[in-house]
């Protein structure tokens, strides 16, 4: 689906990351004018990132500011010079175990950084403010599938608690203001120019080099992984549906105020044995595996309910876990020079 050709662009907090990159390329694509904003920190190689960005400065369209979102006069002052239509919020601290040793990050990015684009949207009129939240946000949930309408209010992490905090500041500035907000709850998300921390990317690595990969709870934890192409769909779907006011009040992902929650996932659990499994298909390669146990902040399962996705722009995740590996496989081996 082709979003709006909207005059004024549209700016995509987290340009350098994964999801922003890939945001902001369909954006541009589809003739969007897009402004990017990155602080380039070294949670992981930042090489990547610039190259990246190095990918998205080719295009005319495309405009990019390193800025550090903490800095709320920054962010104010960018919002007043660019004028944006819509925000894609994707910016954040990232991973579960390292909010485990630098917790500060996380509150820094995901709590402050969030109230400074919801500020900056409430004082510049934007039309549609979507921003990431996490599946982490279901926490000790175990009722499967998880559905946006079910508690959240078991956390097992900091960044998952910074997630729901940040999803509680969106509906606050929908019910105060009527600034309307969509939050997506990511499922594991991999594909082409991923991110190095997450297992995946660790797995490839490592099985291309002849090292052991890391395996915890003996492969039997289960989750929904979710092609990156599948979730810029969604997004751009999403992107012109801003929410109206009128919603339930008395469940979590909707409200009278203009606010709501969704999915993005696969809706298809995977246990990590059969994820290596697939891995190694695709490269033409057996991984030697070391076993450890479940780590703290760990879920067990993740499984996405996505009817509410459905049902709203027809759309929901579906690239099956062998096409997705593949693209990433032959991205992974012509960006690193494996084959």
């Amino acid at each position: 689906m082709t979003p709006s050709t909207a005059t004024k662009p549209v700016l995509i907090t987290g340009a350098a990351g994964f999801v922003g990159f890939h945001c902001s390329r369909a954006l541009l694509q589809y003739g969007r004018q897009v402004v990017g904003v990155d602080n380039l920190n070294d949670y992981y190689d930042p090489s990547l990132k610039l190259a990246r960005v190095t990918e998205l400065t080719n295009q005319p369209s495309f405009r990019f500011e390193r800025l550090d979102l903490a800095d709320t006069a920054a962010v104010a002052a960018l919002f007043a010079a660019v004028e944006p239509s819509d925000v894609l919020h994707l910016a954040a601290q990232a991973g579960v175990r390292y909010s485990l040793d630098q917790p500060f990050a996380y509150t820094d990015s995901n709590v402050t950084g969030m109230l400074a684009v919801l500020e900056a949207c409430r004082h510049h009129g934007v039309r549609h403010l979507l921003y990431a939240s996490s599946s982490s946000v279901y926490g000790a949930n175990t009722k499967l599938p998880l559905a946006e309408a079910d508690a959240v209010d078991h956390p097992v992490s900091l960044y998952a608690a910074t997630k729901r905090a940040g999803e509680l500041m969106a509906h606050t500035y929908a019910h105060l203001f009527g600034l309307p907000t969509t939050g997506l709850r990511f499922f594991t998300v991999y594909g082409p120019w991923g991110r190095p921390d997450m297992a995946y990317f660790k797995f490839a690595k490592a099985i291309r080099e002849g090292r052991p990969i890391t395996v915890f709870a003996e492969g039997k934890l289960r989750r929904d992984f979710t092609y990156i192409g599948d979730v810029i769909e969604a997004i751009v779907r999403l992107l012109d549906r801003p929410p109206e006011t009128g919603g339930r009040p008395d469940q979590p992902n909707t409200s009278q105020a203009p606010f709501r929650l969704f999915n993005i996932g696969n809706h298809r659990p995977v246990d990590v044995l059969t994820f290596v499994a697939t891995l190694e298909r695709c490269l033409g390669q057996q991984a030697q595996i070391d076993f450890l146990p479940m780590q703290p902040g760990d879920v067990e399962a993740t499984f996405a309910a996505v009817d509410d996705l459905r049902a709203l722009v027809d759309f929901a995740p579906r690239t099956s876990l062998e096409e997705g590996l593949a693209h990433f496989v032959a991205w992974f081996d012509a960006y690193y020079g494996y084959r």
